[in-house]
């Protein structure tokens, strides 16, 4: 095995002492600071009254929500898909059966109980992806909050609630299927 040396730079004197570095970090410093006191460059939020919702990137992945179709039905099919493919098993499903009486019987499950554990989801957004009736959406919210563990797990009613309405063709209720 060949050992190679690396022959250091000699440094001046004035790079002996850090004088250049610090010099130029004082510089960047006080520009800065004079283009804040010139109010050309803003640097905090003032966060309760000002907010990110207009400057959020398209690919920014929210908090995921349930969402309903126009008429208000539950989209979900608790075909539990998202529930398996969820890194760090934040989401769990109880699914139960559609009564026969029901006109939409054909479906055969609905969730009976739908949780996703805020604290342990990293957004990752494969639950939306992996979801074939479009029922589970990444919603453009970063203010999650809980003053417990319980409050951060969402159950099924307050992610319809958070979730709201989703238009377009839901392969559940079409009677082609």
């Amino acid at each position: 095995m060949a050992v190679i040396k690396v022959q250091r730079p000699t440094l001046t004197l004035a790079e002996k002492f850090y004088l250049p570095a610090l010099l130029k970090g004082l510089k960047i410093t006080f520009g800065h600071a004079l283009a804040i006191l010139r109010r050309k460059k803003k640097v905090t939020m003032q966060y309760p009254e000002e907010k990110w919702d207009n400057q959020m990137p398209e690919h920014y992945r929210g908090a995921p929500a349930l969402v309903t179709d126009e008429q208000g039905r539950e989209r979900c099919v608790a075909c539990q898909l998202c529930e398996f493919i969820c890194p760090p098993r934040a989401i769990t499903i109880t699914p139960e059966e559609i009564p026969s009486d029901d006109p939409w019987a054909k479906v055969e499950k609905r969730p009976q109980a739908f949780e996703i554990d805020m604290i342990r989801c990293i957004y990752c957004g494969l639950c939306e992806e992996v979801c074939p009736e479009q029922a589970i959406f990444l919603r453009k919210d970063y203010a999650i909050t809980g003053t417990s563990r319980a409050e951060m797990v969402h159950d099924k009613q307050k992610l319809y609630k958070i979730g709201g309405v989703r238009t377009g063709l839901v392969n559940k209720w079409n009677e082609l299927k």
